[in-house]
């Protein structure tokens, strides 16, 4: 199935996990969390079919990371396992971006010249930097994630990864944005 409306649906349920799995877990649901999870990360490891580029790489890792997580949380008949999950998204992000800057071209540039071929020299170091700042933002968010796991408190767990970090990485986004937009404006002013 290549219907967009599943890819939306897996990318939602995904973006879900800590309230699914907290949801799960307080009505000892493991026979149906584990399950629905893993099924719904075997979909979208099929998706990473049709993406090209570090997306795929990224959606496979990622994908791969809570198949492992989900069975091995199954074997041992633990939920446990599942809380680190957050901490692998970000580990993984963290190898994309920070790989990146070793390369002639960093992944926010490469991003940024689909919109802006011609990018000048100070919107390459711009995007540099910007990709630095995400690199960041990922060891920051994956060491609370580490944290938040470490500690158990589901409360804790599921605010912080399923609301307080999505809600830095859109300030981060947006603020990336706005700034990116000035200095766009100067470069073609």
């Amino acid at each position: 199935m290549r219907l967009p409306l599943l890819k939306i649906i897996t990318a939602c349920v995904l973006l879900a996990w800590p309230f699914l799995v907290w949801f799960g877990l307080a009505h000892n649901g493991l026979q149906w969390l584990l399950p629905t999870l893993a099924v719904v990360l075997l979909l979208r490891l099929r998706q990473a079919q049709d993406n090209t580029g570090p997306m795929r790489r990224v959606m496979q890792s990622v994908a791969l990371a809570g198949l492992a997580l989900c069975l091995t949380s199954a074997l041992l008949g633990t939920h446990q396992l599942l809380l680190y999950w957050p901490v692998a998204v970000n580990g993984i992000m963290l190898a994309l971006f920070g790989s990146s800057l070793f390369s002639a071209m960093p992944l926010v540039e490469r991003l940024a010249r689909l919109q802006y071929p011609q990018l000048s020299e100070q919107g390459v170091r711009y995007t540099r930097r910007v990709t630095q700042i995400w690199c960041g933002f990922f060891i920051l968010n994956g060491s609370v994630a580490l944290i938040t796991a470490q500690i158990g408190d589901m409360a804790l767990w599921s605010a912080w990864n399923g609301m307080i970090a999505y809600l830095l990485m859109g300030a981060l986004m947006a603020g990336e944005w706005l700034v990116r937009r000035r200095v766009m404006k100067r470069e073609t002013a």
